[in-house]
């Protein structure tokens, strides 16, 4: 029985392993999407959207389409650019990157999709899929603090703060030193008596 469950999990270990290196052998498609909000004078604003799609596989990535699809026209004007493009094809080790801007009309609280990447493989007939990373929620138009507040407490603290470190341990350290501490001086009254 010990035998037969052996040779079970060497058959198991090596068919995942035989799958794994099977498909490594094929495109591996990796998507980080990014968002960048920037508010304009005329109280819009920016929505600035970038997709880096990189191929980690060992296999070439035919026929790759992106598409960006969840930005609903009734919240956002495309700018420039467009929310899907297409190439021809994705080489092993190679990067691919495609933007475009939006510019926000309704304040809301957005929940973006992760675009959706097809692309073709010639050793299997049905087109596949890879998803981008997704982007956290936007806070569209929302009423923000001013950024500039503490900024030059912050400039203050980032040019200045090593060294007020530096000074406030050395200060520390002398009054210390100089001090004497209360045991010392109660153990030399408890002499005199």
């Amino acid at each position: 029985m010990a035998g037969w469950i052996g040779w079970s999990c060497f058959l198991a270990i090596l068919f995942l392993a035989s799958s794994t290196i099977a498909s490594s052998e094929g495109p591996f498609i990796v998507a980080h999407k990014k968002v960048k909000l920037t508010r304009l004078k005329s109280g819009s604003e920016r929505v600035s959207v970038s997709v880096d799609i990189y191929n980690q596989g060992y296999a070439t990535a035919y026929d790759v389409t992106l598409n960006d699809g969840g930005w609903t026209l009734d919240i956002f004007d495309i700018v420039s650019g467009n929310t899907s493009t297409s190439w021809e094809r994705l080489e092993s080790g190679t990067l691919l990157s495609h933007s475009f801007e939006l510019e926000a009309k309704t304040k809301t609280m957005f929940y973006g999709a992760p675009a959706v990447i097809t692309f073709r493989v010639p050793t299997k007939a049905a087109l596949q899929e890879a998803y981008s990373t997704p982007i956290l929620p936007l806070d569209i138009l929302s009423d923000r603090p001013p950024e500039k507040k503490f900024e030059w407490a912050k400039k203050l603290l980032v040019k200045y703060g090593p060294l007020i470190s530096v000074v406030s341990t050395v200060v520390l350290f002398v009054y210390l030193v100089a001090t004497p501490s209360k045991s010392s001086g109660a153990k030399g009254s408890k002499k005199k008596r």
